[in-house]
């Protein structure tokens, strides 16, 4: 893994101390920061409420403090989940585990800031659209992760829009939607979907931007879809539209090889990783 410059590592670091705020209030333990989120839905962590230590006092977080935020979590009825560059707190993880709470690792690739990225081609009948918060494809391009990520890997899966539409009718119920089209509105999330000539969104992804800094998440390509290049294209136009902001840092997480030799050939490279509960919920 390649090592990430410190200027890098201080621009990701205050984006992780950042976002969050935009949709939490942050509760301070000891040396580990919870955010606490203001009202029910998902709007930047698919999870509930995480935590991280502050970056000044990493080195210091004890394993009270992680026994108090657990305490906390279990008491706001969410997953207990933390979330940490690796390079903040290298002593983090041994206590984490210590705790019994198992502990992956997410690779983090940055863009190389030299290296433009080109619009990529989309199958006939497919474009590229940036969605608002009345888009008639917004419920089904929030629940296309679901099924992406349910079906992990890049081979061509099963589920379609059969599927896509029940889930998407269900994030509809649940307020879901309800809930992310105000942070749409106010330009704190942008969505970009791969739409098929019916409407159906086929790839999604999105990104929240913070002073010039942000992370591509929940890129996703719905499964009897994939191997048509959906994901690189909806990758790149994010970036695009996350540079004509004004954001100049973008990185992004992975999980799996195959998906990082997409964002290889855009021009993302090694960048350190982060560490995570290896159980609780994914942001998307």
């Amino acid at each position: 893994m390649r090592r990430m410059s410190d200027s890098l590592r201080a621009r990701i670091e205050q984006y992780y101390a950042a976002v969050p705020l935009l949709f939490a209030d942050v509760e301070e333990f000891g040396s580990l920061r919870l955010f606490v989120r203001r009202k029910p839905g998902a709007p930047y962590y698919g999870g509930p409420s995480h935590a991280q230590p502050a970056a000044a006092e990493a080195s210091a977080v004890s394993a009270a403090d992680i026994a108090r935020v657990r305490a906390r979590q279990r008491e706001l009825g969410v997953a207990e989940a933390f979330e940490w560059l690796a390079e903040t707190a290298p002593g983090l993880r041994a206590c984490i585990e210590a705790a019994g709470l198992p502990v992956a690792e997410r690779p983090l690739m940055a863009l190389d800031p030299h290296h433009p990225v080109g619009p990529q081609p989309l199958p006939d009948g497919v474009t590229l659209r940036v969605l608002t918060a009345d888009d008639p494809a917004l419920p089904a391009a929030l629940a296309l992760p679901r099924l992406a990520f349910a079906e992990e890997g890049t081979t061509v899966g099963s589920a379609g829009r059969k599927e896509l539409s029940v889930v998407a009718e269900e994030l509809a119920r649940d307020g879901t939607v309800a809930t992310v089209r105000p942070t749409i509105r106010a330009g704190h999330k942008t969505l970009i979907a791969a739409i098929a000539s019916d409407g159906t969104p086929l790839a999604v992804g999105h990104y929240h931007p913070a002073n010039g800094t942000t992370e591509i998440g929940g890129i996703g390509t719905l499964p009897i879809a994939r191997r048509k290049g959906l994901a690189a294209a909806v990758t790149a136009a994010l970036v695009n539209h996350a540079g004509a902001q004004g954001v100049s840092t973008v990185f992004l997480a992975y999980a799996e090889d195959a998906v990082a030799r997409i964002y290889s050939r855009l021009g993302f490279r090694p960048a350190g990783s982060t560490l995570l509960i290896a159980n609780q919920p994914a942001r998307s």
